[in-house]
């Protein structure tokens, strides 16, 4: 579609691991000490970072979690389907949009730790949200899910997590 090439040229968009396209937006210059954060997170983190994020109906973003909170917030295009799976096994799926009488929100929050997927609902489409991560992102806190591993820790899940894994 000419509206994705026009939006991956004009963000400057380059794939992410997970599946789509982003670009990191900000990263406050403000950071925190390790020894202000949760034990699991090394290193010191910024307080706050932001990407654009970009998902075809082609593609999804695979099953990752990270070790902070994550706002998704949509702007343009299909809405999108986040599918949760919460580190207690607990599955769930919001719907990121702005059709609020179906029962679309226009953010989502991921609590830190928890297993999320996401994918676009319209075929032949695209969603351009926001992702706002505090403390701020580091590639050391991304996990790529396991397929095997993920189907083993939530055996009631394996349908979703076969779906949602490269």
């Amino acid at each position: 579609m000419k509206r994705i090439k026009e939006i991956i040229k004009k963000l400057k968009l380059i794939p992410h691991p997970e599946g789509g396209y982003y670009r990191e937006t900000y990263r406050s210059s403000g950071t925190i000490s390790e020894n202000n954060l949760p034990p699991n997170i090394k290193g010191e983190r910024n307080f706050s970072t932001a990407i654009y994020f970009l998902l075809t109906s082609e593609n999804f973003s695979a099953f990752h979690r990270i070790k902070e909170d994550e706002i998704w917030h949509f702007y343009e295009g299909s809405p999108l389907e986040i599918h949760i799976i919460s580190d207690n096994g607990n599955y769930s799926k919001a719907v990121l949009g702005l059709n609020l009488s179906a029962g679309e929100t226009p953010q989502i929050i991921i609590p830190a730790n928890n297993w999320f997927a996401a994918n676009v609902i319209e075929g032949n489409s695209y969603s351009l949200v926001g992702c706002t991560v505090s403390p701020g992102f580091d590639f050391n806190d991304f996990e790529l899910a396991d397929r095997k591993k993920l189907i083993s820790q939530f055996p009631r899940h394996e349908e979703i997590i076969n779906k949602f894994t490269k």
